[in-house]
């Protein structure tokens, strides 16, 4: 069974109005529940006269930790909506903040679940989601003469290259998925003339575009 898992890339918001109503839409990335919890407090803090903080956050590949709240408002109309979304992308790990601020038109059940719908959309959306996979870092030396042709292959492949340094050679840190790892290697050694050197440095979780 795979252990990779869909989040979200970065923190975003977004707003839209509905019959005057203000909906802002906050999603985050959340390692744990104290992140969501803080975030929570956040929005709740930066607008504090809104009418209402609507919520739910997933933690864990799992869904080990499923939280939503309604806010006062009717009951499956808010956090259960943001909280289906979520479910639906199979994102996990992350966040996401509906503020409301009420615009003195009654939406009815119906539309309140399509505004909250449409809030969560626009702020994941917005956020961008990742699939974060099992990934090697590897520390590199390659000669200058072979900078060029390393960087080419590069751009080429599944892979991503951070920390370059300029020394008596070129370093670098190669990341890419454990999956992929041995074949880009190969590849990268035979574009350098077997000249890169390479030592492993880590494994753990990256995130990659979908």
């Amino acid at each position: 069974m795979s252990s990779d898992y869909l989040t979200l890339k970065q923190s975003a918001e977004e707003r839209l109005t509905i019959q005057k109503s203000i909906f802002i839409g906050h999603a985050a990335p959340c390692a744990s529940e104290s992140d969501a919890l803080n975030l929570i407090s956040e929005m709740k803090s930066a607008y504090k006269d809104a009418s209402h903080h609507c919520y739910a956050y997933i933690i864990g590949k799992n869904e080990g930790i499923l939280r939503y709240s309604d806010d006062r408002e009717p009951s499956g109309t808010a956090g259960l909506p943001i909280l289906s979304l979520l479910r639906a992308e199979k994102l996990v790990n992350c966040c996401v903040v509906v503020t409301r601020y009420f615009g003195g038109i009654l939406l009815g059940t119906g539309g309140l679940v399509r505004a909250y719908t449409q809030a969560c959309r626009q702020a994941v959306d917005a956020a961008g989601i990742v699939c974060m996979e099992l990934s090697c870092r590897d520390l590199c030396e390659v000669p200058y003469p072979y900078w060029e042709r390393i960087q080419y292959a590069i751009d080429r492949l599944p892979a991503k290259m951070t920390d370059i340094a300029y020394g008596s050679a070129v370093t670098f840190t190669l990341v890419t998925r454990k999956k992929d790892r041995e074949y880009i290697l190969d590849t990268l050694a035979n574009a350098s003339q077997r000249t890169l050197e390479m030592l492993p440095d880590e494994e753990g979780y990256e995130a990659w575009d979908t």
